[in-house]
C-alpha cells in the first residue's frame, strides 16, 4: 500500500466526481475536509465519506468539518439543530460557571451525535482564540470569552464533549487570531502587541490544551516575533512559539492554503508552509487547478509529520455509553437559562 502524502483536500460537491476520485487514488491525500456544498442529506454525507476513504483505500482516513455553533456551521437544520455560539455558551458560563461547561461538553457530544454515524471523525473545534478591542469580526461571536480563564475552561470542556462522542478536536487558531485586524480570507493581518503579552494572554489557552492531538495554524503575522511571515508559514513562530513555550508536539496543519492572507501562487504557499514547519497542509474549496499546483510540492508523509499524523489517529477513543434524548433535553434546558 502507497503511503499517504501530507495534505487534507476538499471536494466540489456532493458527490465525487471521477477525477476528483482518479486525483485522490493516485495522490493518496491524508484526509478530506466537507464544507456546506458537500452536504446534501444525512444519507448522501455518509455515502460520501466512504467514497472519500474508499478512492484512497483507507478505511479509516480522519474527515473533518467546521461544525462550531453559531455562524460557523456547516451542517445546518433542518439535518441538525442551530446550535448556539461559543459568545452564547460563553455568556452562560460567566452566569454560571457550571452549567457553562456543562453547555460546552454536551453541545460537542451532541456534535458527535450527528456526525460520526455520517464518517466525519474530527470537528475543527474549539476555537482558543481571545477578541481584542478593534479586532476584526472574523472571530467575534465565534470566541467563547475574552479572558484566557474562560476561553481555556470552555474550551478543554468542548474537546472533552467531541472526545467522549469518539471524535477529535482540532484547536485553533495557535498560537492566536483573537487580535488579528483584518479578515484573513481576504487579505493578511498584522498585529504588533509584544511578545510578553501575547504569551500571557493570546498563547495561554493554546498551552493549556497543548497536550489535544491536533491544532489549526493562524494566518497572522506577530510582528514582535517573526514580522515578515505570518505564523503558518514562519519557522520561527512554529519552532518557537507554538512547539517551544506553547509545547504543543501534536499534528499541526495550516489554515486553508486559498485564503487570500497568504501570498504567491498555490506552489509557493504550499513550499512556504512546509518550510514553516506545518505537518499537513489544508486545502479546502475542491478547485481542480489548485489542488494539481499543491499536491506538486506535497510530500509523503515521514519523519515527525509522519509520527504526529499516527498519534493523532492513536488518539480516538470509543464513543462512552452517553443518552442523546437525555443529552439534548438537558441542553435545552441549560441554555434556556443563559
Amino acid at each position: 500500500m502507497s503511503e499517504s502524502k501530507a495534505v487534507i483536500f476538499g471536494c466540489s460537491g456532493p458527490q465525487l466526481s471521477v477525477e476528483e476520485r482518479a486525483f485522490f487514488a493516485e495522490h493518496r491525500p491524508w484526509g478530506f475536509i466537507l464544507f456546506g456544498r458537500n452536504i446534501v442529506s444525512l444519507e448522501q454525507v455518509t455515502e460520501l465519506c466512504a467514497d472519500l476513504r474508499e478512492s484512497i483505500s483507507r478505511a479509516d482516513a480522519p474527515i473533518l468539518i467546521d461544525q462550531e455553533g453559531g455562524r460557523v456551521q456547516r451542517f445546518k437544520p433542518p439535518l441538525v439543530p442551530q446550535y448556539p455560539s461559543g459568545a452564547e455558551l460563553g455568556a452562560l458560563y460567566l452566569a454560571n460557571p457550571e452549567a457553562g461547561l456543562r453547555a460546552a461538553w454536551i453541545m460537542s457530544r451532541l456534535h458527535a451525535f450527528d456526525l460520526l454515524p455520517l464518517g466525519i471523525t474530527v470537528d475543527c473545534l474549539p476555537v482558543l482564540d481571545i477578541p481584542a478591542p478593534g479586532s476584526h469580526e472574523v472571530i467575534g461571536s465565534r470566541a467563547y470569552g475574552f479572558t484566557p480563564e474562560v476561553v481555556t475552561a470552555m474550551g478543554a470542556a468542548a474537546s472533552a464533549g467531541l472526545k467522549a462522542g469518539g471524535m477529535l478536536p482540532v484547536i485553533k487558531h495557535i498560537p492566536g487570531h483573537g487580535r488579528a485586524g483584518a479578515d484573513t480570507h481576504h487579505e493578511l493581518p498584522r498585529v504588533d502587541a509584544a511578545r510578553a503579552e501575547l504569551s500571557a494572554r493570546d498563547f495561554a489557552p493554546f498551552k493549556a490544551l497543548a497536550g489535544e492531538a491536533m491544532a489549526m495554524s493562524a494566518h497572522v503575522v506577530f510582528t514582535d516575533i517573526d514580522p515578515d511571515h505570518p505564523a503558518t508559514t514562519s519557522r520561527k513562530v512554529i519552532d518557537e512559539v507554538i512547539r517551544d513555550e506553547i509545547g504543543f508536539d501534536g499534528l499541526l496543519m495550516s489554515d486553508d492554503v486559498s485564503m487570500n492572507a497568504l501570498s504567491g501562487d498555490f506552489v509557493a504557499r504550499a513550499g512556504a508552509i512546509f518550510a514553516g514547519g506545518c505537518d499537513v497542509i489544508l486545502h479546502c474549496n475542491g478547485v481542480p487547478a489548485e489542488m494539481e499546483a499543491v499536491i506538486s510540492v506535497t510530500p509523503v508523509l515521514s519523519g515527525e509529520a509522519l509520527r504526529r499524523t499516527q498519534a493523532a489517529m492513536a488518539a480516538f477513543r470509543p464513543a462512552d455509553d452517553s443518552n442523546e434524548a437525555a443529552l439534548r433535553d438537558e441542553f435545552e434546558v441549560l441554555m434556556a437559562t443563559s
